[in-house]
């Protein structure tokens, strides 16, 4: 059983004008100079799944200029046993839509038939910036395992908002919270269960793993205000807190208050205090592992994207990572600026050379 991408068409994408390519199961390793358009064919793959891709941007930021048409992906997706064609796309900035073969979709139906993870250098900073982007790293680990955690999240936000207008305008009358407090508490109970029952999953990933890379110990904080386990309890909680919550203008208690905390558990380190290196190693090990529980969980290992990965790791690290890769059986697409970072692959990939000319990628096997 696989899952590969083997099959791709960019069409006014980024600083694609038109890109087609065709690869196989094998780890792609994408090389080139920096700003040739390596990374925007990571992010068009990573639109094989729900939400907004790897650079979360706009349906209208990834349109080529100065033409500014909108936008096109078209791929052959083998998912298991199955064949399916996806094509997704965005019409002069509007939303992006989706189409599975030949029938319009939600984008959340990407998640029954992909799963993609990447690693991106803006994610190397992830132990020491805010809570929010630990929380959306999570959040992707959780959406691999549980595709509905898409839609739910949706949810809670859309009664969160609403909620937090009545607070803004001051709005004390009971009446006016209820539903939205109970619809926030089934919601956000469900993404709490879901991001413990992920992180258990990588737990027991992690714990069988024969790696060269350190385990990560993971640790959901809840926030100040904790976070009940029960709807009925964070119901409760949430009109408890109405006061509160009127002074602060905004819900103070939530599953959008929870922190990701990582430790280097070889030296009960946290991870925010870890080397630069660490870190890196300690988010391989993670994206690895988040792979070795798909694999199982889904049939076959997810997508990887890992956008200049090679650059951060030293020689034995790179072929460690790349041996694991092949081990697994994951289509990986990788990026890096020559064809050297991926001498320790051989064979075992295949290879894509990216040039710029007058601002228009061009794209051809090497």
């Amino acid at each position: 059983m696989a899952l590969a991408l083997t099959s791709l068409t960019l069409s006014h994408f980024r600083s694609h004008k038109v890109a087609r390519l065709a690869v196989d199961a094998r780890p792609v390793a994408i090389y080139g100079p920096n700003g040739a358009g390596k990374t925007n064919i990571l992010e068009a793959v990573s639109l094989m799944s729900p939400g907004r891709g790897l650079r979360r941007a706009s349906a209208e930021d990834m349109t080529r200029r100065p033409e500014a048409l909108g936008w096109k992906l078209a791929g052959v997706l083998q998912s298991l046993d199955q064949v399916h064609e996806v094509e997704t796309w965005s019409e002069s900035g509007a939303a992006r839509q989706v189409r599975i073969d030949g029938k319009g979709a939600a984008q959340t139906a990407l998640g029954r038939i992909a799963r993609v993870l990447w690693l991106i250098p803006a994610m190397d900073r992830l132990w020491i910036e805010g809570a929010e982007g630990r929380r959306r790293f999570l959040d992707r680990m959780t959406l691999s395992f549980m595709p509905d955690h898409a839609q739910v999240s949706l949810e809670f936000d859309k009664a969160m908002r609403e909620r937090n207008r009545l607070l803004k305008d001051m709005v004390r009358d009971p009446h006016w919270y209820a539903a939205l407090e109970m619809r926030m508490a089934e919601t956000g109970t469900a993404i709490h269960a879901n991001r413990l029952a992920a992180l258990a999953e990588l737990e027991r990933a992690q714990a069988g793993a024969q790696t060269a890379f350190p385990t990560a110990t993971l640790d959901l904080l809840p926030g100040e205000l904790g976070m009940p386990a029960e709807a009925s309890a964070y119901r409760d909680a949430l009109a408890d807190g109405r006061g509160r919550d009127l002074t602060a203008g905004r819900t103070l208690i939530g599953p959008h208050r929870a922190d990701l905390f990582g430790t280097y558990a070889a030296k009960d380190v946290p991870a925010k205090d870890c080397s630069t290196g660490e870190q890196k190693a300690l988010l391989v090990s993670l994206i690895l592992a988040n792979a070795r529980a798909l694999a199982a969980d889904f049939g076959a290992p997810p997508l990887l994207l890992l956008d200049e990965v090679a650059a951060h790791l030293d020689a034995d690290r790179r072929a460690a990572l790349y041996d694991e890769i092949c081990a697994l059986g994951a289509q990986a697409w990788m990026t890096g600026t020559g064809p050297e970072l991926f001498e320790h692959l051989g064979d075992r990939a295949q290879y894509l050379h990216v040039s710029e000319t007058d601002g228009v990628s061009e794209v051809e096997a090497a």
